[in-house]
């Protein structure tokens, strides 16, 4: 796989590192998570493909084994608020004295600078200091947040693999290490870049909820279907416009012209009466095979058995029967090959990441016995 040989520690932490720790396991890279003895269970459901160690960092022998085990990687990714490595004794400036080519990356919300640098936050707190969460909800509405997807998982976990993938290319150029600032608020923006320079060419001019792409045109919308259902249509060019009022059996001279926002109130109304009239079934064999850009608008149990997806493999089931997307991109030559057994237990494999960084049998034991470190055998099966 691409990043076959890489070593990565990675700090274990919530939602967007554990995603960039899993985006560069899934890859190939060797990523070991460092969870805290006596942890009643791990929260890091994006395991897939790592090794678990645990230390008592409240011990200059935790303290220790981790940095035996930073400067012998390539990568540490850290997700905790600044200052607290520093205080352990373990910022980058003293692993990369150790490892000059060491890749420190470090996942906050707000960044290594400026006020808010040590605030807490979650996902939406970085979005709406993004600027992007003024922009989504519906006319008439709140702002509203997505999930947490945009910034935690795009502009964070994602963002900060991307990064630590190009600093690893350029150490093949200079043979040094960096340290990588990934903030979440920047993330997101940056994932934004598109909303941020369209508005020179007028396509965010009014509210929230009444541009073409964030719900205020009809052709750029979901419906409900006959079943309780729902369909999402996209049919922003004129061609693929036209192919979508012949699936739904309407003609376009009865109709507000298409780009006259003026008319989008009443065009929605009249969408919204002809889904409603089948399921979404009937929907995609109407719309499949045309260029309307009508889909059905698919569940978590559905997504897997969809014909394009199942053709794909576009999704896969672990060892326990979870299922989850399969890694992204596809590449030619070195493909992703996701692990498919279950997630680790924390400080599942204490004993043999040790010795494999060099600690002898005996140091484990001793390290064991003090409490510094913590080696959890899992459950047999029945």
């Amino acid at each position: 796989m691409a990043l076959a040989g890489i070593r990565v520690i990675e700090l274990a932490g919530l939602a967007p590192a554990p995603f960039c720790g899993m985006i560069l396991a899934d890859f190939g890279a060797s990523v070991i998570r460092v969870d805290r003895t006596k942890a009643a269970m791990a929260l890091d459901t994006q395991a897939r493909g790592k090794r678990s160690v645990a230390l008592n960092l409240k011990t200059p022998e935790g303290v220790g084994i981790l940095k035996k085990l930073c400067v012998q990687s390539d990568v540490v990714l850290e997700p905790y608020r600044k200052g607290v490595m520093e205080k352990l004794g373990l910022g980058p400036e003293k692993l990369l004295k150790e490892n000059p080519g060491l890749i420190y990356a470090r996942l906050t919300g707000y960044g290594q600078s400026g006020p808010y640098a040590t605030a807490a936050g979650h996902d939406i707190n970085y979005l709406a200091m993004s600027g992007l969460l003024s922009r989504l909800g519906r006319h008439g509405d709140k702002p509203y947040s997505p999930l947490n997807l945009v910034a935690d998982f795009a502009g964070g976990g994602l963002t900060c693999a991307f990064g630590i993938v190009l600093a690893l290319l350029e150490r093949t150029r200079s043979g040094q290490g960096q340290v990588i600032d990934a903030s979440m608020v920047e993330g997101a923006a940056y994932v934004g870049s598109f909303i941020w320079k369209s508005r020179a060419i007028g396509m965010w001019e009014r509210g929230r909820g009444q541009n073409m792409l964030d719900s205020g045109a009809p052709f750029y919308d979901t419906y409900r279907t006959a079943d309780g259902k729902h369909v999402a249509v996209g049919a922003i060019e004129p061609q693929f416009y036209l192919q979508l009022l012949r699936g739904l059996g309407l003609d376009v001279a009865d109709l507000p012209p298409q780009m006259s926002p003026d008319g989008w109130p009443e065009l929605k109304r009249v969408f919204e009466g002809c889904f409603a009239t089948k399921t979404q079934a009937e929907w995609s064999r109407i719309f499949d095979g045309t260029d309307a850009c009508v889909t059905p608008v698919l569940s978590f149990d559905q997504v897997s058995s969809h014909p394009h997806n199942k053709e794909r493999g576009s999704f896969v089931r672990d060892r326990g029967e979870e299922e989850s997307p399969r890694p992204a991109p596809v590449l030619s030559r070195t493909p992703a090959d996701p692990c498919l057994d279950r997630d680790p237990r924390i400080g599942q494999h204490t004993r043999e990441v040790l010795e494999e960084y060099g600690f002898k049998s005996h140091d484990v034991e001793r390290l064991l016995a003090a409490g510094a470190i913590e080696h959890n055998v899992p459950e047999a099966k029945l």
